[in-house]
C-alpha cells in the first residue's frame, strides 16, 4: 500500500450536479486522493459515479450543469474553466482511460500517431519516436517495432486497451481518471492490465480514481473504495475494512452478489431497481431496497458520519446493525436431474474465417453436450474460440466440419435454413448490447418481435408480456418506450436478455451476458436464469471468463485454449482440481475477494 500523502493531488469538496431542469444527479459528494494512492469508486449504473469521475476532467454531460462543490486536480481548480485551459490540463494533469478502447482510438489513425497526437496536443518537445517507443514499452508492447504502424482493428481488445493507457501515461500526468478499463475482458487479460496499472502507481507514483461496479477486481488493487448510490457516496473508508466490516446495508448487499470461484454459493440480488435521476426518495435513497429499512429512514436523508477514523457511512442505522453476521447460503442452487439423451450435441465441430491469414482454424475438433435442464460453461480467453462455437450452434457461422444435432435431429448450419420452431428453441444473447438492439426502435419494439413472429401472438398479447419480460430482468416498464441509446450499458444488455427470454427458447447460449452488468444486477441475472432452468427446464451454453459465474450456474466446465478443449469436467472437479496448466493459469489470474470479506 501507497504512504499516506500529505497534500492530496486530488480533492473533491460537496460536489453537486445537476440537470439544467433541476433534478439533482450528484449530490454532496466529497473525497480526495493522494500521490501514488488507487481510490475506488463503485456503485451500481446511476450512482453518479462516472459523472463524478468526468468531473475530474472539467466535463459533465450535456443537459448536466455545476451546481455547487469544488474539484482541484493537481492544485488546479478544475471547475468554470474555459475550453483552452481544460485542453493544457486534460492529457498534462489528469488524463482519461476509457471502458471502450475500440470506441475511443480512432480507426483510421495508426496506433504509433495516435500517441504523437497527444504529444502534439500538448506541445511536447523531444525525439518523438523515442517518446512513442518508450510508451509502448511502458505497457509491454514496444517489442515488435512494426506494433506502432499498426491499426486499432488490428489489435486484441486487450492491446487496445493497452494503447489507451500508453496514451493516457505519456505526458506523465500525476492523476489518472480509469472508467472500468477491464469490463470485458478475459481473466488473463485483464491481470496483465491491472498488473500494468499497479506497476504505473509504484514506479511513477500516479495516483488514480477507478471506476467500477466490480468490488472483486476493485479489492486488489485499490487503497480506499468509495461507494455511491444515487448520487451520493453512502460508505468510505480503507479497502479491507469497506470489504471485510461494511457498514452500510448497501456495501453488504454489494459484496454478497460478487461471485467468488473459491466459494461457491448461491447469489443474493438486491430486491427492486435502482432510483434514477428524478426519481430520488424523500429520505434515504436506498430504503425501498433495504431489508433494515424503518419509517424514519423514508423520512430523513442520512448523514455522512465517521464510524471510525478514516471510515464514513451514511445510513441511519448504522449504530444499530450488525452486517458481519447472518448465515451466508452456500453451493450453488440443486440442479435438475440429468436427462439420458442430450438436447445438443456437437460432434468434431471446425470453424475457420475467410479473412484469417493463417491455415490455422479458429475452432478445432470440438465436441461436447448438453443436456435437459444443465448449464454448460464454455471459458477461455479472448481469441479461444468459444465465442465462434456459441455463434456456429445459432446459426450465424457455418461449421467447415462436424455435426450440430438438436433434440437428436442434425440441422443446418445457417440458421435461415432451419425451421422457425428450431430458430424460437435456440436463442443467443450476444456479448455487445450496443450493437445487438436496433437504435432505431423503442425497447418495446424490439422485445414485441419475437412475440409476434416466433411465438405467433396478437399484437395485444405481445404488449401484454412486454411488462412482465421488463420486470424479470429488473427493468421498469417505462424503460419500453425509450430508445436503446437513452439506456445505460447495463440497461440494454438485460434488455437483450429480455427478447431473448421472449421466444421461451429450450436452449439459451449466453456470450459474456453478465460481462457489463453491475454485481447487483448480475445476481439477479443468475438467480432469474437458475429460475427458468428449474421451472422451464432451460438448458444454458454460458460463455464467459467471470470464473465465479461459472461456479455459481454452471453444471459442467469447458476450457478453450487457441480453439482446441483443453480441460473437461463438473464444476468442482475444474475449479477445485484443476488437470492443465492453461486452466491453473486461468484460475491463477480470476479476481476474488479478500479472505476476510463476507
Amino acid at each position: 500500500m501507497s504512504a499516506v500523502a500529505v497534500e492530496p493531488v486530488v480533492r473533491v469538496e460537496n460536489l453537486c450536479l445537476g440537470l439544467q431542469s433541476g433534478e439533482p444527479v450528484v449530490d454532496g459528494v466529497t473525497f480526495s486522493v493522494g500521490p501514488g494512492e488507487i481510490v475506488g469508486l463503485v456503485g451500481e449504473s446511476g450512482s453518479g459515479k462516472t459523472t463524478t469521475a468526468l468531473s475530474l476532467l472539467g466535463y459533465t454531460r450535456r443537459g448536466i450543469v455545476v451546481r455547487g462543490g469544488t474539484v482541484e486536480v493537481g492544485g488546479e481548480s478544475v471547475l468554470g474553466r474555459d475550453r483552452r485551459a481544460l485542453r493544457g490540463l486534460r492529457g498534462n494533469t489528469v488524463s482519461y482511460v476509457p471502458q471502450d478502447p475500440g470506441g475511443a482510438l480512432n480507426p483510421s489513425m495508426r496506433v504509433g500517431d495516435a500517441i504523437l497526437d497527444v504529444l502534439r496536443a500538448h506541445r511536447r518537445g523531444g525525439a518523438a519516436a523515442e517518446s512513442v517507443r518508450a510508451a509502448l514499452e511502458r505497457v509491454e508492447l514496444g517489442r515488435d517495432p512494426r506494433f506502432a504502424g499498426r491499426y486499432p482493428h488490428q489489435l486484441s481488445g486487450g492491446q487496445q486497451q493497452r494503447v489507451t493507457i500508453a496514451m493516457a501515461c505519456v505526458c506523465d500526468p500525476p492523476v489518472a481518471v480509469l472508467d472500468e478499463p477491464t469490463t470485458g475482458l478475459d481473466v488473463l487479460t485483464q491481470d496483465r492490465i491491472l498488473a500494468e496499472l499497479r506497476r504505473l502507481r509504484d514506479e511513477d507514483g500516479m495516483a488514480m480514481v477507478y471506476v467500477t461496479h466490480d468490488l472483486a477486481v476493485v479489492s486488489q488493487r485499490a487503497d480506499r473504495i468509495t461507494v455511491m448510490y444515487a448520487g451520493r457516496v453512502v460508505e468510505n473508508g480503507q479497502a479491507s475494512d469497506v470489504l471485510e466490516r461494511p457498514r452500510h446495508p448497501y456495501t453488504r448487499a454489494l459484496v454478497e452478489a460478487i461471485p467468488d470461484f473459491r466459494k461457491p454459493r448461491a447469489l443474493r440480488g438486491i430486491t427492486g431497481v435502482s432510483v434514477g435521476v428524478g426519481e430520488w426518495p424523500n429520505g434515504c435513497a436506498f430504503a425501498p431496497r433495504c431489508a433494515y429499512e424503518q419509517t424514519r429512514c423514508h423520512e430523513t436523508v442520512p448523514v455522512l458520519e465517521e464510524t471510525v477514523p478514516g471510515h464514513h457511512v451514511r445510513c441511519l442505522r448504522w449504530m444499530e446493525l450488525d452486517l458481519q453476521a447472518g448465515e451466508r447460503s452456500n453451493g450453488r442452487a440443486a440442479g435438475v436431474a440429468v436427462e439420458s439423451a442430450p438436447l445438443l450435441e456437437v460432434s468434431g465441430l471446425e470453424a475457420r474465417y475467410r479473412s484469417s491469414r493463417s491455415g490455422a482454424p479458429a475452432v478445432a475438433d470440438v465436441s461436447f453436450a448438453v443436456e435437459q435442464g444443465r448449464c454448460v460453461a464454455l471459458v477461455g480467453e479472448s481469441g479461444s474460440g468459444k465465442t465462434t462455437i456459441g455463434r456456429c450452434i445459432a446459426g450465424l457461422h457455418v461449421p467447415a466440419a462436424g455435426t450440430i444435432s438438436f433434440d437428436g435431429v442434425p440441422i443446418a448450419g445457417t440458421a435461415r435454413r432451419r425451421p422457425l420452431e428450431v430458430r424460437r428453441r435456440i436463442q443467443i444473447v450476444f456479448q455487445n448490447p450496443f450493437e445487438s438492439l436496433n437504435p432505431r426502435q423503442r425497447v418495446r419494439s424490439s422485445i414485441i418481435r419475437p412475440l409476434r413472429v416466433l411465438r405467433r401472438l396478437s399484437r395485444a398479447e405481445a404488449e401484454r408480456e412486454v411488462g412482465e419480460l421488463l420486470e424479470r430482468v429488473k427493468l421498469p416498464a417505462r424503460l419500453g418506450e425509450r430508445f436503446p441509446v437513452e439506456l445505460s450499458g447495463g440497461e440494454r444488455q438485460r434488455v437483450a436478455i429480455a427478447r431473448a427470454l421472449a421466444a421461451r427458447p429450450d436452449l439459451l447460449v449466453c456470450d459474456e451476458v453478465t460481462s457489463a452488468l453491475d454485481v447487483s444486477v448480475q445476481a439477479a441475472v443468475l438467480e432469474l436464469l437458475q429460475e427458468l432452468q428449474r421451472d422451464l427446464r432451460l438448458s444454458m451454453l454460458f460463455i464467459t471468463h467471470n470464473l465465479g459465474v461459472v461456479a455459481c450456474i454452471a453444471d459442467s466446465v469447458l476450457v478453450m485454449d487457441r480453439g482446441s478443449l483443453c480441460e473437461t469436467g463438473t464444476v468442482s472437479e475444474v475449479l477445485a482440481q484443476p488437470s492443465h496448466d492453461y486452466t491453473r493459469r486461468l484460475l491463477a489470474a480470476a479476481p476474488c475477494l479478500p479472505d476476510g470479506a463476507l
